[in-house]
């Protein structure tokens, strides 16, 4: 297919994006395009891109299966490929009668623990893990997606798995190494969600990706999942780690909330909860880690509905590897990988932070 001037158009903002490392780009109709750099939503300098340009793009690149999504309901997701750029997650949608569309820059290798400077061993031990069920949480941009990645790319090159991902759209792409990696896109390999999940049993995988634990129905197939023998990886929008193991009661009515104990402290691996950093020095991030290893004394908690315990546990000292966000923001603090200032603002407790950092710890 032929590149019209409006898909130059874009590309040529695309590529301006990848070489400044942006992570995002925003495009609004009648505006210039917006970069987000180390987290920073940033203007180009360009001529603005018409209603008409933005419309076009959508109504030429959007696959064929998704057209009758974007007539319906005014907004798409799709994966998009710009010719010696790279790979995009796009979203379009409409704003006040006109077009607007956000693209994702997805690399076209699944990153490394070392790529993104993470501290691994933790890690590595939860995607170690025989069975059960592995949660990745964090805001939209904090990372998640990457790091996962990450996880699941040290599986696929050290361990002998199946691993069988549902994703909408598919963000990285893997290529098989000791593992055997199938990806599911939402749309173009199965009609919708509920059918890959329904069906995903019985492919025999060792390994789940669930793109990200949308609704009870999701999260039920992960526990019958986990409770038979696969290791399920998935994401999830919240903060911190009290957030997510409320966010999974939620799935719940009340008159099932004692079965979902049961089920969560058998099935559950680990919460990894991230957040992205502005680094003090030479621009980038550093991702800080809030992480809540299932060992015996968590599923305890869970079992008796002590859920208000787990801050306390993050806290203290743990040889199991857990860890509040406050440790990882005084170990990234104490390196001058990242500000005082940063830290404390991206703290949950900033009053603790503030008292760690001049040498007072809670004891357990």
């Amino acid at each position: 297919m032929s590149t019209t001037i409006q898909t130059e158009i874009f590309n040529d903002l695309l590529k301006l994006g990848v070489d400044s490392g942006a992570s995002d780009i925003v495009v609004k109709a009648n505006k210039p395009g917006y970069l987000r750099i180390s987290g920073r939503l940033r203007p180009v300098e360009m001529d603005p891109i018409s209603n008409e340009h933005a419309q076009a793009f959508i109504d030429e690149n959007v696959p064929r299966v998704f057209k009758p999504n974007w007539d319906r309901d005014g907004q798409v997701d799709f994966a998009y490929v710009a010719d010696d750029v790279g790979r995009f997650r796009v979203n379009g949608f409409h704003q006040r009668g006109t077009v607007s569309v956000v693209f994702r820059h997805i690399k076209s290798q699944p990153p490394t623990f070392e790529d993104l400077k993470i501290d691994a061993d933790i890690l590595i031990k939860l995607a170690q893990s025989k069975d059960g069920i592995l949660l990745v949480c964090g805001a939209t941009g904090s990372g998640k997606s990457s790091t996962m990645a990450a996880m699941l790319n040290w599986v696929n090159q050290n361990l002998d798995k199946h691993i069988v991902s549902i994703e909408d759209p598919i963000e990285y792409t893997f290529s098989d190494a000791k593992s055997v990696f199938q990806q599911r896109e939402i749309g173009i390999d199965v009609p919708d969600f509920a059918m890959a999940i329904k069906s995903v049993l019985r492919q025999n995988p060792d390994v789940i990706l669930i793109g990200e634990m949308r609704d009870k129905e999701t999260f039920e197939t992960a526990i019958s999942a986990a409770e038979t023998g696969h290791l399920v990886f998935s994401t999830m929008h919240a903060a911190t780690v009290a957030q997510s193991l409320t966010r999974l009661f939620e799935f719940f009515p009340p008159e099932q909330i004692a079965q979902a104990r049961r089920q969560i402290a058998g099935t559950l691996r680990g919460f990894i909860c991230q957040k992205l950093i502005p680094a003090m020095e030479g621009g980038g991030r550093f991702a800080a880690h809030e992480i809540l290893v299932a060992d015996a004394t968590v599923r305890n908690l869970i079992l008796e509905g002590h859920n208000d315990k787990i801050q306390q546990l993050l806290e203290s000292s743990s040889d199991s590897g857990s860890k509040s966000f406050n440790k990882d923001l005084y170990r990234l603090i104490k390196d001058n990988k990242i500000s005082k200032a940063d830290g404390l603002r991206f703290s949950p407790n900033p009053a603790a932070l503030e008292m760690n950092l001049k040498g007072i710890f809670f004891k357990s």
